[in-house]
């Protein structure tokens, strides 16, 4: 390859803010027309390496502009966080406390657990939260280099779109001064020689004319190529600087909100606690007040019951009496039937004796 080629450079400096670039000489500033002048004068048409290289250069850095978006702007996944942001939702509706045991020491017991229970699964969703955060904060910060890079590549594009634009108008200003002048020239010679070797030069030159405009051609389109590039890249920009935003805005704004709302969360949770608490020592403290009021009641009661009595009842007394009435009467009865049955006794004694002394005299007598 020839390393004599023509090439046409610009910096920076020399580009548009824009991409209004007009193919209208007529259109160009004076600096871009004494480029476009000074770079004519280098385009040889007769040599096959300029027509078949003219404008690669610009081509080329077209060409290594697209590879290097394409290896830089990647479409940017939030479906990590997404996933991150889902489980946590699951993890918050999930937290749910279990309360089986009754009473006072039930009460303070289930609360205890309660709050354990809503810590451990709090502090499982901090945790969640964090990872979000941190993803978020690494996907922003991927965010705004890439913005920077478009920014520069932006501004490589713009470069490449203004220097294939003046390839585009120095090549079509070259062609027709050629066609005008050393291709007339040519085919008036042929005309007026009759010669073949004429005739063939006129035709050859010609056929590179049309190679060079088939040349320019294809730097139209890649100019084209430049051009819609452009609002591609402030799409991609702008995408990102809204996801950018977006992120920032959950970083300093959401995040911190799910913070808060689980302590209010937790800080709820010892109020109903403490509420609940105080509830029911209030009920039992009522219920031991009416307890121990019944119980003074029915103390009192029996206390002024017992002070009004005497040391004995009357009852027992009228039991008592009646009792010992009825003993001296059976013990009467017992006295005057002992002293009858001895009466008897008596008597039968005497008869025995009576009959024994008879009894007694009668043997005697016998013998």
């Amino acid at each position: 390859m020839n390393n004599n080629l023509p090439e046409l450079k610009l910096d920076n400096n020399s580009a548009d803010t824009s991409m209004q670039l007009s193919l209208d000489e007529s259109q160009l500033t004076e600096a871009e027309r004494k480029i476009i002048d000074e770079f004519i004068k280098k385009i040889d048409l007769t040599d096959s390496s300029t027509i078949m290289t003219y404008g690669s250069s610009a081509q080329r850095k077209v060409a290594d502009f697209s590879d290097s978006a394409l290896n830089n702007v990647r479409t940017q996944d939030l479906g990590e966080v997404g996933g991150m942001i889902i489980n946590l939702v699951n993890e918050l509706g999930m937290i749910k406390i279990d309360e089986n045991q009754k009473g006072l020491k039930g009460m303070f017991k289930r609360s205890q657990n309660k709050m354990n229970q809503l810590k451990s699964k709090y502090d499982k969703a901090e945790v969640s939260v964090e990872k979000i955060c941190s993803a978020l904060e690494l996907h922003q910060v991927q965010l705004l280099k890439d913005i920077t890079m478009l920014d520069k590549l932006y501004d490589v594009n713009l470069i490449n779109f203004k220097e294939i634009s003046l390839y585009i108008i120095a090549g079509k200003k070259r062609l027709n001064e050629a066609r005008d002048t050393t291709l007339k020239e040519l085919l008036d010679r042929a005309n007026t020689t009759k010669l073949a070797q004429d005739a063939q030069s006129a035709n050859d030159f010609a056929a590179l004319c049309d190679r060079f405009e088939k040349k320019i051609y294809d730097l139209e389109l890649t100019r084209m190529v430049a051009i819609q590039s452009a609002p591609q890249i402030r799409m991609v920009q702008n995408n990102d600087t809204v996801l950018a935003e977006k992120i920032q805005s959950t970083i300093v704004n959401t995040i911190p909100l799910w913070k808060s709302q689980m302590i209010i969360a937790l800080g709820l949770a010892h109020a109903q606690d403490a509420l609940a608490a105080q509830r029911k020592v209030t009920d039992m403290t009522n219920e031991l007040l009416r307890r121990n009021a019944e119980a003074l009641k029915m103390g009192t009661i029996e206390t002024a019951r017992e002070a009004e009595r005497g040391v004995v009842d009357i009852e027992t007394l009228t039991f008592t009496n009646s009792t010992l009435i009825q003993t001296l009467d059976e013990v009467l009865k017992i006295t005057e039937e002992g002293r009858a049955k001895r009466r008897a006794a008596e008597n039968e004694l005497h008869r025995m004796e009576g009959e024994l002394k008879t009894k007694l005299l009668e043997i005697n007598t016998k013998r």
